[in-house]
């Protein structure tokens, strides 16, 4: 049967965009009737299986990272709406409601891979496949509730709206759907992630477009960091990490100073860093506004972030390179392929490549988990592997910091950080700093918005004028609101 509409909306519509668009054995929506008759063609459905769209164009504006330029930079949009905290609904690529349709078509591919393996009798020559499966619905879903669903805390998140965690291929023409709790949806997330992970492999031709063994690990690593769940952190974490963290961190103290701002650019996307663990190309117009736009880098928030004094290592700054003047301050993170439809008119799709996970995470992720257990020497170790790539003409015999320095550094109120767990006194500078670290080395990629909804932190905006903005820590914008025609198919909004 073929799909037309259901309780999403829009949702549908894309499921069956994405399908028609895949190669010959696609031509029609996989259902019943179509012949996904071997692993090959799994394979093939599966390279869909991943948001292809970006949230950093939305949720990088909302944060502390963002900044008013001033009226001479690019207006655009959705970097001004996401400023101030707007509710839009705009299917365009960048803005929050192709980011939704995007994911549940990564879903609806990730479920229907699972239906065919399961009837071609499963087997060891499939696992891998539906390893990967399991980790793209999972992925799928864990990015979209940390956007529209509540934070996940275990006091709530039984009554607490999440979002619909969709686990079978859509067979007839209107299906109705409801807001799973966030503890149906993360319960879900961890049943789809646990039964993955065992199955993934490394079998693939271009190995960072999937999930392989390290890259389900990060993902294992992000989904614990946010459930508090801190031995599985460090377990995940130290599978994808080995004995060498260092070889493996982005190597801005090393390599990238060389670098001109192009080959930059290239660069942090490219399958050969080894920083780099999953990768998805999305069609999104970032890569031409993400330095333009007047709500991103200003000179002064440049220099509350990333001048000299901002490193805690004396005498010593920060390695990342900022390239550009006043309104094109920015970190060259974004390459843009053009896919040329009609050459003559030069009429083509835009599409940028994202860093979707990373061993920098994964290492933050476990500093973090050592400090919340109490271990504070591991968690030490890993700070200081983290400066020593991140740190320019960083000295290893004289610049490896102590616990004390850290402490001292790092010292903030109580109150700063409140998430749904206790952050013991002599643990809270440790984790502001590997806060402050996870907010420079993700800069422009949307990260720290996670981490201001997990920490249930307050963000304070101002306008060129220097009038105030504030989002609040219980402030019900921290949900996005649910897109229009799922709402009109039926979905609670969320409240405002």
């Amino acid at each position: 049967m073929k799909l037309i509409k259901n309780i999403l909306g829009t949702l549908l519509i894309a499921i069956s965009t994405v399908l028609f668009s895949c190669d010959s054995f696609l031509d029609e929506v996989p259902d019943n009737r179509t012949q996904i008759d071997n692993a090959e063609k799994i394979a093939e459905l599966l390279t869909k299986a991943y948001p292809e769209a970006s949230y950093t164009t939305f949720i990088e504006p909302r944060t502390d990272n963002a900044d008013d330029k001033g009226a001479s930079a690019r207006e655009l949009r959705v970097n001004t709406e996401m400023y101030f905290w707007r509710d839009v609904d705009d299917p365009d690529s960048d803005f929050p409601t192709n980011y939704w349709n995007e994911s549940y078509k990564a879903i609806a591919q990730a479920n229907h891979a699972l239906a065919a393996i399961e009837e071609l009798g499963g087997g060891s020559d499939l696992n891998y496949l539906k390893g990967e499966a399991l980790l793209a619905r999972a992925y799928a879903h864990f990015m979209l509730v940390n956007i529209w669903g509540k934070t996940y805390n275990p006091a709530t998140a039984a009554s607490d709206l999440g979002i619909p965690y969709v686990t079978e291929p859509e067979d007839i023409v209107i299906k109705d759907y409801k807001r799973n709790s966030v503890k149906e949806v993360y319960d879900m997330i961890e049943a789809d992630l646990t039964a993955g992970l065992p199955l993934v492999t490394n079998r693939y031709n271009v190995p960072k477009f999937h999930f392989t063994i390290n890259a389900a690990n990060a993902f294992a690593s992000r989904f614990y960091t946010y459930k508090g769940d801190w031995q599985k952190v460090i377990e995940h974490s130290s599978i994808v990490l080995e004995n060498n963290a260092a070889s493996v961190l982005r190597d801005w103290g090393g390599d990238y100073q060389n670098l001109t701002y192009s080959e930059t650019t290239v660069r942090y996307s490219a399958i050969e860093d080894p920083s780099n663990l999953l990768l998805v190309s999305g069609g999104s117009l970032f890569g031409r506004f993400f330095a333009s736009a007047r709500y991103q880098l200003s000179s002064d928030l440049r220099a509350d972030l990333f001048d000299n004094n901002t490193n805690p290592i004396d005498n010593k700054g920060w390695a990342y390179r900022v390239f550009g003047n006043d309104l094109f301050l920015n970190i060259p993170k974004y390459d843009e392929y053009f896919r040329v439809t009609n050459a003559a008119a030069n009429i083509g799709f835009a599409f940028t490549t994202y860093v979707l996970l990373s061993t920098d995470e994964v290492l933050l992720n476990r500093a973090e988990a050592y400090a919340m257990l109490g271990q504070d020497d591991n968690a030490l170790q890993d700070m200081n592997t983290f400066l020593s790539i991140k740190t320019r003409q960083y000295d290893a015999g004289t610049d490896i910091l102590s616990l004390d320095d850290i402490k001292s550094y790092y010292a903030t109120d109580n109150g700063v950080y409140s998430p749904f767990y206790d952050i013991p006194e002599a643990q809270l500078p440790i984790i502001h700093g590997i806060a402050e670290f996870r907010r420079r080395e993700f800069h422009n990629e949307g990260l720290r918005w996670f981490d201001i909804r997990r920490y249930n932190m307050e963000v304070i905006h101002r306008d060129f004028f220097d009038n105030e903005f504030v989002l609040t820590k219980e402030d019900n914008r921290k949900q996005l609101q649910i897109p229009a025609d799922a709402i009109a198919f039926g979905l609670q909004p969320n409240p405002r």
